[in-house]
């Protein structure tokens, strides 16, 4: 039986992604597969960015988030929802941060620097990073990475991989997303651990 230090899960990142890594089986073999996506995936990104959009301006619950100014952004901002629109300025400089993270997981290597990347994609929806006036409730995150797994699943069944590497990639991309979804609700609890587990 493998000793796991519970109290270090919730301090150490790296200790916390090699763990949930190891657990869900996520291996090199899937870092391969989902690299290997790469030039297929990569002429639909804008596509997968547009249904993403697309699906968050179809509910006011996320679409507000849309309205404040968001980090980096030094554009004109809306003053009211129904002026995000698509093609708003706010909307495409959005847009262009989801792609450049799309491109990032079939890109990088998942070393310190990409678990780091993950994590943080998790702490700028949150009062823990950027602007507090941007916290993003955790059932729209959950909501957002589910409409996100099923859209990157569908685009690959749409790719007509051979079958071994079809199987390899939708995998891979699936204990991913596990990993990202741990790294996104690890900043919206307050866990406290016995000492008797550490």
């Amino acid at each position: 039986m493998i000793h796991i230090n519970e109290q270090r899960l919730e301090s150490d990142l790296s200790y916390r992604f090699q763990y949930t890594s190891e657990f869900i089986g996520f291996v090199a073999e899937d870092v391969a597969a989902i690299h290997a996506a790469a030039p297929v995936l990569a002429p639909v990104v804008p596509l997968l960015v547009d249904a993403v959009y697309a699906q968050l301006q179809r509910y006011d619950a996320t679409w507000r988030h849309f309205l404040p100014r968001q980090t980096g952004y030094e554009g004109a901002v809306p003053k009211a929802l129904e002026e995000v629109t698509q093609d708003h300025e706010m909307i495409r400089f959005r847009k262009e941060h989801l792609a450049r993270y799309l491109t990032a997981l079939v890109s990088k290597p998942y070393d310190g620097k990409m678990v780091a990347y993950l994590d943080m994609v998790g702490k700028m929806h949150t009062s823990k990073a950027g602007a507090a006036e941007l916290a993003v409730p955790l059932v729209q995150m959950n909501a957002l990475l589910g409409f996100v797994a099923d859209a990157l699943t569908n685009t690959i069944l749409s790719l007509c991989l051979e079958r071994g590497q079809e199987i390899r990639t939708l995998r891979g991309f699936g204990k991913l997303l596990w990993l990202q979804n741990d790294l996104i609700n690890r900043h919206y609890q307050q866990v406290t651990v016995p000492d008797a587990v550490a």
